[in-house]
């Protein structure tokens, strides 16, 4: 397994649990990133106070606005590219999504519109507007193979997605949650097919049951932590290559069934 050597990489709804913890460790890694990107939708709303204190110590995190919105994604791709000058980025971490309480009974057109537009179409979207930085990324890094220290995309997946699996099924429901991160999933492939030639890795990762403000909001307790499911995320990333573009694993490594 390598080291993960990320010159700048960039993670969505980094403002708090996954995306924050992500932020964080990438941050205290022994050779940090040059480019920590961190994009929330408020910068300066009262959820972003972490962030912001992590701002003020370490130069080299940057906080992007966005929300799903294409001409947002494209202001953020610029203000990125900006930093950047004439390098690419690395690394997209598409981390952030929504989910909400919902049955078979009461989904609504609303609910699943909005849950498939963060959960779905913005990754999509912000594969697009970065790729140009993505593909920059990889022509600048020696060697062909494919890694995350080169360039990737990674798209946070979950287990509800699994058509196979069905995680927590009796947990709740969460229809629509489930049905885009099963969208999401054939995303990454496509996605994984329509990049490989520009030396772009693209995976889906499952993190976990963790304890967030999205996993835990049940009766039940989550068994992971937020810390120890990045760190475990960060080991696979550093192991990825060419023969696990397009696939979907867990915070282990280990395989996650369709």
């Amino acid at each position: 397994m390598g080291e993960l050597h990320v010159r700048s990489l960039l993670v969505t709804g980094a403002n708090r649990g996954i995306g924050l913890e992500l932020v964080r460790q990438f941050l205290g890694m022994p050779s940090p990133p040059a480019w920590v990107f961190a994009a929330c939708r408020d910068p300066k709303g009262q959820r972003v106070q972490e962030l912001q204190n992590l701002a003020s110590k370490h130069p080299n995190l940057v906080i992007i606005p966005l929300v799903t919105d294409p001409a947002s994604i494209k202001a953020a791709a610029a203000r990125v590219g900006e930093h950047l000058g004439g390098s690419g980025l690395n690394l997209l971490i598409n981390n952030a999504g929504i989910a909400k309480a919902s049955s078979l009974d009461n989904e609504t057109l609303e609910n699943m519109t909005q849950i498939y537009t963060t959960n779905t179409v913005g990754p999509l979207l912000l594969g697009q507007a970065f790729l140009p930085l993505l593909k920059k990324a990889a022509q600048g890094s020696p060697g062909s193979a494919l890694n995350c220290s080169k360039a990737a995309i990674i798209n946070m997946s979950s287990s509800a997605g699994s058509i196979e699996e069905v995680f927590l099924w009796n947990y709740g429901q969460v229809v629509s949650y489930r049905c885009s991160k099963a969208a999401l999933n054939m995303l990454t492939k496509c996605q994984s097919l329509g990049y490989r030639e520009h030396g772009i890795l693209c995976a889906a990762l499952h993190p976990g049951w963790v304890q967030t403000n999205m996993g835990g909001s049940g009766s039940q307790k989550p068994p992971v932590r937020v810390d120890e499911s990045v760190r475990g995320m960060l080991k696979v990333l550093s192991s990825l290559s060419e023969k696990e573009t397009g696939t979907f694993l867990d915070w282990e490594g280990k395989v996650v069934p369709w």
